[in-house]
């Protein structure tokens, strides 16, 4: 019996392998975001604990005061892939979402928290305060609510246990059964924060205002964090593989469709073997000051293709399981309006211009002078 919801009457504006693509651009770009603030955060936490080492402080406020920014990119950059996943998996979607509506609205106000609770940890930063509780609780909460994401995106993928979930309650109020996909995924997420962490740290040694000493703690710092979580990134995702079922691994290698979403995972293997090899060589190498900041372009460049081909990856595992449970998300209906879809793309790629443009004012901006006008 099929479970999902009857499909839409309206036909699709546009082609599906476009609105595909564009899932996957804008769900790359919000996962560095999200990677970002989850290793940021928790390396700024353990960095203001060793409150007798200027370095280290100066790190931490160096990372905080940049984390209120990266969470406007984290909950802007989230919209527009999940309005993508809603057109194209909606049917799955809508239902895995209310079947946890208490968790699922909450984000919402965790979210906020979270926000507030980020410029709480830099005003006590700043201010010479103790502030690691702050940002702790701030983390754990940002945690959460990866889990509570990871727990929909996993739940839509189970039609099977929809039915029982909702005769419990059809309030919400529960969650699913355990899956073995949802912890990998989770702990990916979690370990791949602290590796994009550390890349950042890389990053800042080689363009922010450091003394020498300091841009040689922050390179020395991230690039031996970046290296370990690397390696634990790279376990999460091998044991987030292994335990997919036999017809989705199956799919993944024979299947023309996602030749190349089987190709992304082993590529993504090697670009994040690649990265770690840089952040060893930035966290354990002796190099010259000039070299942080090629270390930390190239770092970053490889964080963004590290992205790029895990979403790939698991949109082909997505779409497998899917249709493995009667969800073909290429069988819809398509009566592209190609003017409208134009106008779209000159405005998307406009908007990713101004976001550029934005980052770069941010990165090249300089502390206000005390007594300046």
């Amino acid at each position: 019996m099929n479970l999902y919801p009857a499909v839409d009457p309206i036909p699709l504006p546009a082609p599906i392998w476009l609105i595909k693509l564009l899932h996957i651009v804008t769900l790359a770009l919000h996962f560095v975001a999200v990677e970002m603030l989850l290793g940021g955060l928790l390396l700024a936490v353990l960095l203001s604990l060793f409150r007798g080492s200027p370095q280290s402080l100066v790190t931490a406020r160096a990372l905080a005061r940049r984390l209120t920014v990266v969470m406007t990119y984290v909950i802007n950059l989230a919209v527009p892939p999940l309005l993508f996943a809603q057109v194209l998996y909606g049917r799955a979607l809508y239902t895995s979402s209310v079947l946890i509506g208490l968790y699922w609205i909450s984000i919402v106000a965790i979210v906020t928290l979270t926000y507030w609770l980020l410029y709480q940890f830099t005003a006590r930063l700043e201010a010479g305060k103790s502030a690691w509780w702050v940002g702790l609780i701030a983390w754990l909460l940002a945690g959460t609510v990866g889990r509570l994401l990871s727990t929909n995106m996993t739940l839509m993928l189970r039609p099977e246990v929809w039915r029982d979930m909702y005769s419990a309650s059809a309030a919400g109020i529960y969650l699913p059964p355990p899956d073995p996909t949802l912890t990998p995924r989770w702990l990916m997420m979690m370990a791949g924060g602290l590796f994009i962490g550390g890349l950042w740290m890389v990053y800042l040694a080689g363009r922010s205002t450091f003394t020498a000493c300091e841009k040689r703690f922050a390179s020395g710092v991230g690039g031996k964090v970046a290296a370990l979580f690397g390696v634990l990134y790279l376990v999460a995702g091998i044991w987030a593989a292994s335990v997919q079922p036999e017809a989705v691994k199956a799919g993944l290698h024979s299947h023309a469709l996602y030749k190349f979403a089987g190709f992304a995972g082993y590529g993504w293997l090697a670009l994040v073997a690649v990265a770690v090899l840089l952040a060893a060589i930035a966290g354990f190498g002796r190099i010259s000051a000039g070299l942080f900041g090629l270390i930390g372009w190239v770092g970053a460049v490889l964080a963004l293709l590290v992205e790029i081909t895990l979403v790939v990856y698991r949109d082909g595992v997505r779409d497998l399981t899917l249709l493995s449970k009667g969800y073909d998300v290429w069988d819809r209906v398509v009566v592209t309006n190609w003017w409208v879809v134009g106008l779209f793309l000159v405005l998307f790629v406009a908007g990713l211009g101004v976001i550029g443009w934005l980052v770069s004012v941010v990165a090249r901006a300089k502390p206000v002078m005390e007594g300046a006008a």
